[in-house]
């Protein structure tokens, strides 16, 4: 055979075996596949990569499959999120055992990384994705530590892909990672008695309440407005979890520290659940009778107006304190220290306005094992600011003196 033939031979056979691939992948072919690892990444995240791996694996047992996609559509909780670690010691650790068999690895082994992982939750962050997936082979598991990394995702053969942060694939994603939500042990999904069930599967989306209604109206600051330039929340993450914190001075220290948060786990009437870059609605942020206290411990001390996107434990501010400090700074190098907050009675009319606020350190519980909450911004009122919105009463000033929002708070 001429080396002319043997070059078309050979080029007939590589467009051949592309072919194949991808007839049998989900995945769109622009995704980049990934043979190796990631060159940077944390333990945990490789302990979830392996986890999603195994996961996606398992979900080419149609029966193990169905179990997925019932446990899903039944959530209770937001967006259908299911507590990993439960669903899996479903039938006394039968799920369990059943995944690591499916998955070819040792039970020893999958249990090691559950063990040393945080609460992990599964669930389809796309409410397209959601409303689509009944169940079938088409699907990725894709996982990433960090809000806004690339994930890597993984089909049921077990290839590997790293998925575009900006948006999701076409292709249903169901999410792996450390869970955002507070999962309350009454309302979890557990197994259902049965691999092999059948049953209609539905959509476990979810609701988007805006929280906060009252029919008692306790005296006190609320807000009533809320607009922000962007969620603060990569696709994988989902829904966004914006939380209001009211900060003040902790004891005697030059420190603060949250008194009140108002955020979708606060309780009532501090409930306030934005799921979009604009909200709303009312909901109480800080009493009279929290004011008055306050006074009283801290004579003459505003407060301040502190937003984030919460990514790890409700309303725990979980961020890294040179960060808030170094962006309190910036901002009282715009407008000085008039980036507080107090309530006044002008003509016996209750209002909330500007402020001196000179403490500009944040005690928080963030460490390096936890991700950081997403700092939105201090709130200043806008005559303070010079700067005007729609609706709005005070500007969202973030990171770098960016303006990320504005908010409209109200005395009642």
């Amino acid at each position: 055979m001429s080396p002319l033939a043997r070059r078309a031979v050979l080029m007939a056979a590589l467009l051949i075996t592309a072919a194949c691939a991808d007839r049998t992948t989900p995945a769109e072919p622009a995704h980049e596949v990934l043979p190796e690892r990631v060159p940077i990444a944390s333990t945990q995240q490789i302990r979830f990569e392996r986890l999603a791996r195994r996961f996606a694996v398992a979900l080419r047992d149609p029966d193990f499959r169905g179990l997925v996609a019932r446990a899903l559509a039944g959530s209770t909780e937001r967006e259908g999120k299911v507590h990993l670690q439960r669903f899996l010691d479903g039938n006394r650790g039968a799920v369990g055992r059943r995944l690591a068999a499916l998955a070819g690895e040792p039970e020893a082994d999958v249990t090691a990384d559950l063990a040393a992982s945080p609460s992990i939750e599964i669930y389809l962050p796309v409410p397209e994705h959601r409303a689509r997936w009944g169940g079938s082979l088409d699907v990725l598991v894709a996982t990433a530590e960090k809000d806004h990394d690339r994930p890597v995702a993984f089909d049921p053969q077990g290839r590997r892909y790293l998925l575009d942060a900006k948006g999701p694939p076409g292709t249903p994603v169901i999410a792996l990672g450390r869970a955002e939500l507070n999962f309350q042990e009454a309302t979890l999904p557990a197994f259902d008695g049965c691999l092999s069930c059948d049953g209609g599967i539905t959509d476990g989306g979810g609701g988007t309440g805006t929280g906060g209604t009252q029919l008692v109206i306790t005296p006190g600051l609320y807000l009533t407005y809320a607009k922000f330039n962007s969620t603060f929340e990569g696709w994988l993450k989902g829904d966004p979890e914006f939380e209001v914190h009211i900060l003040g001075q902790d004891g005697s220290s030059s420190a603060m520290k949250s008194y009140q948060c108002a955020g979708e786990k606060a309780g009532a009437p501090y409930q306030y659940d934005q799921n979009s870059k604009e909200w709303g609605g009312s909901v109480l942020l800080f009493s009279q009778a929290q004011f008055d206290t306050y006074k009283a411990q801290h004579p003459g001390q505003a407060v301040r107006v502190f937003l984030v996107e919460d990514d790890d434990g409700a309303c725990i501010i979980k961020t890294d304190s040179a960060r808030v400090t170094k962006m309190f700074q910036q901002i009282a190098t715009a407008f000085g220290n008039l980036t507080g907050g107090k309530d006044t009675t002008l003509i016996s009319v209750a209002s909330f306005k500007k402020a001196l606020s000179l403490y500009q350190i944040l005690r928080s519980a963030w460490s390096i094992i936890t991700t950081q909450d997403d700092i939105v911004g201090n709130a200043i009122e806008d005559v303070a600011a010079q700067v005007y919105f729609p609706n709005a009463n005070w500007i969202v000033r973030g990171e770098d003196n960016i303006t990320n929002g504005a908010i409209r708070l109200e005395m009642h």
